[in-house]
């Protein structure tokens, strides 16, 4: 029964290696297949850890009577959306102009040269069925419409792409910002956190910004809701109480019900965020999560040479979340005279009650609360619940655990690259840092070439796929910070190197964006541009702002007038629509925000440069003050044992400790 797909390392592929359907991979042979047998192309689309994914495959892609006529009139083509986020960003750009909407799994049929003619999500079998049987007679009856209606939509598509470069203009960016975040604000859920919809999504990126803005500009407002979200999706179900790391969404408005697969991306921002929050708040429950979750990711998705994995399935022994919830019973079982207390916190109540007698595990009072309330002794509390959480780990670890998505991606990487540094500056522990630092090196050795181009996954031993934009820009921006905690200038010259090679395969000139394919690989039907943040960042966002920080610390004004040009195409839809260009708000932020370089004498650098960047200051640039140094900025100052404070170009007198270098940040 096996197909093609055996040959393929993407778990995903891998998981429909047994369908009878003769799956191909995405790749220049199945297309030349399609072209020559003159059959219409199904390309979907979807990823290891997706539920309804696997819904779709047990329903239509494992029936016998389905797969008949999608291997007779179809080439039959699997995507995994991870290894190839740009044909999947092609044809979710169809489905949007088609529905009004998308989603995974992504089923596009398309002519033989890829221009896609219908598309949908998920289908139930009979329906599926349906599709097939009407597309292959519309095919054969009225091919010169579906041709038609193929070359509009296309022309759809790459429409989508055009931008002009962006007029000079003096804009007021506090008060855009300003309008930005009012409008903003009428969607936020004041009771629950988050956005008043459903299902609830924690867009880390959202809230990074939000979090900026709020300290930055004292909006009170801002702050109150920032906490609130972060607490709410932390206490609930969205959160793992017991093993660390969040799931994807919440399927309700109360982050209780999670969709409960585990992805690299959601935590390494969520980890980032998290650190933030601590750094200006100290709350013991933001330091909780981040340990918990940089636990989680150390458990179960870092590989052995200091890699990180794409993602943990929602689904174990077919049913989604089997592996988190709990029946009274087992519980009752396993704590014995704790579990009165233990229900009581987590929640063993109509409260945390899902289905099936299943409940999960959620809190609705922090510990200093709980304690309060029930009248108990903190540290005799805490070491209870170490207890309590040691024991179903360890029962929770004989059950049958979720799959692993063990492909290696580099953008997904390099955002936990920089997880693990936030979290070092914020907390401190060694672990973090080392932890970043092995997967940079991982990086140097298996996906950096060269020429400086990357790879964009490894797997089983061998990195493959040509780099996209967005782990360039990820990679870049996660060197630069590797660079401000510990001043080896090995960073800033890669992420430097990095920035340079994709301004010169991935930059259009015509309108001062970039393509988010490089020009050295083989064309689509249309070469994308992501403007726009998702569950990451845009890449050109975040580009814009590798290419902002480059120009600090080499002096280069060519790369700080195309990131203000970059970001001046988004003025509008910062102001209309910033839930989806935060982004871009933050760094509008860094643009309308002083810039203080901090030079530090290389014996304190690590302790010092840790101080620093707890500020609250979003444009914190430090120095390691040595004799090697490649950036102008050290040039003067070779040696000194002093540290020096520059605001805007403006240097002050040389200081002489760690406590005048903080005492006068302060004051900024």
């Amino acid at each position: 029964m096996a197909n093609l797909l055996l040959h393929e390392s993407s778990p995903y592929l891998l998981q429909h290696a047994q369908n009878p359907v003769n799956w191909r991979a995405w790749n220049e042979e199945s297309l030349a297949l399609a072209r020559e047998q003159k059959k219409l192309i199904l390309v979907s689309i979807g990823y290891s850890a997706c539920h309804w994914c696997h819904v779709m495959e047990k329903q239509c892609f494992e029936n016998e009577e389905a797969a008949r006529i999608m291997n007779k009139y179809f080439v039959c083509i699997k995507v995994d959306r991870e290894e190839r986020p740009d044909v999947d960003a092609v044809y979710m750009q169809a489905l949007q102009l088609m529905n009004g909407q998308g989603g995974w799994p992504l089923n596009c049929f398309t002519l033989p040269d890829g221009r896609p003619v219908f598309g949908g999500t998920y289908f139930p079998l009979e329906k599926w069925i349906s599709v097939l049987e009407n597309l292959q007679h519309i095919y054969q009856t009225n091919l010169a419409a579906m041709e038609d209606y193929a070359a509009r939509l296309t022309q759809g598509i790459q429409q989508t792409q055009l931008y002009k470069m962006p007029q000079d203009n003096d804009n007021d960016l506090s008060y855009m910002l300003k309008l930005s975040v009012e409008q903003w604000q009428k969607h936020f859920d004041q009771s629950d956190g988050g956005t008043q919809r459903v299902p609830k999504f924690p867009m880390p990126c959202n809230y990074l910004f939000l979090l900026f803005y709020g300290i930055t500009y004292q909006h009170h407002d801002i702050i109150k809701h920032v906490k609130l979200t972060l607490d709410k999706m932390s206490m609930g179900g969205l959160f793992d109480q017991l093993g660390g790391g969040f799931a994807r969404y919440s399927t309700d408005g109360i982050w209780k019900v999670p969709h409960f697969e585990k992805m690299l991306y959601d935590n390494a921002q969520l980890i980032s965020l998290y650190s933030k929050a601590y750094q200006f708040w100290q709350d013991p429950n933001d330091r909780f999560v981040i340990e918990k979750s940089f636990e989680f990711i150390l458990d179960s998705l870092t590989g052995p040479h200091g890699e990180f994995y794409s993602a943990l399935d929602a689904d174990s022994e077919g049913e989604e979340g089997k592996y988190y919830v709990w029946k009274i019973d087992e519980l009752k079982q396993l704590l014995q005279a704790d579990f009165d207390l233990f229900g009581r916190y987590f929640n063993i109540n109509p409260t945390g009650y899902w289905e099936h007698d299943r409940y999960i595990l959620i809190r609705t009072e922090k510990d200093e609360q709980f304690c309060d309330i029930h009248h108990l002794q903190y540290s005799d509390f805490l070491a209870k619940k170490n207890k309590w959480m040691s024991i179903l780990l360890n029962a929770r670890k004989e059950r049958i655990a979720p799959g692993l998505d063990d492909k290696t991606l580099t953008s997904w990487n390099a955002l936990m690259l920089k997880a693990c540094l936030d979290a070092y500056i914020s907390i401190g522990r060694q672990v973090f840092l080392d932890a970043a630092i092995k997967n940079a090196d991982f990086i140097l050795n298996h996906q950096l070439q060269q020429s400086s181009a990357l790879y964009h996954t490894f797997k089983n031993g061998k990195s493959a796929i040509n780099g996209f934009l967005e782990d360039y820009a990820l990679l870049a921006d996660a060197f630069v910070m590797l660079y401000k905690v510990t001043g080896n200038d090995t960073w800033l010259t890669k992420a430097r190197d990095l920035a340079d090679y994709a301004l010169m395969h991935f930059y259009d000139p015509a309108d001062g964006l970039f393509y988010f394919n490089s020009n050295d690989d083989k064309p689509l039907i249309a070469r994308q541009k992501e403007v726009q943040d998702n569950v990451i960042p845009s890449s050109n966002a975040v580009m814009a702002h590798v290419l902002f920080d480059l120009s600090i610390y080499f002096e280069n004004n060519s790369y700080r007038d195309t990131s203000a040009k970059m970001l001046a195409h988004f003025y509008d839809e910062l102001i209309s629509y910033g839930s989806a260009y935060a982004c871009w708000a933050m760094l509008m932020l860094k643009f309308e925000a002083p810039v203080l370089q901090v030079a530090i004498p290389v014996k304190d650098f690590n302790e010092a440069a840790q101080l620093v960047l707890k500020s609250k200051h979003i444009n914190l640039y430090t120095y390691c003050n040595t004799a090697v140094s490649c950036l102008p900025f050290i040039a003067d100052k070779m040696h000194s044992a002093n540290y020096y404070l520059c605001i805007n170009n403006v240097c002050g007198l040389p200081l002489n400790n760690q406590n005048e270098l903080i005492s006068a940040i302060e004051k900024v």
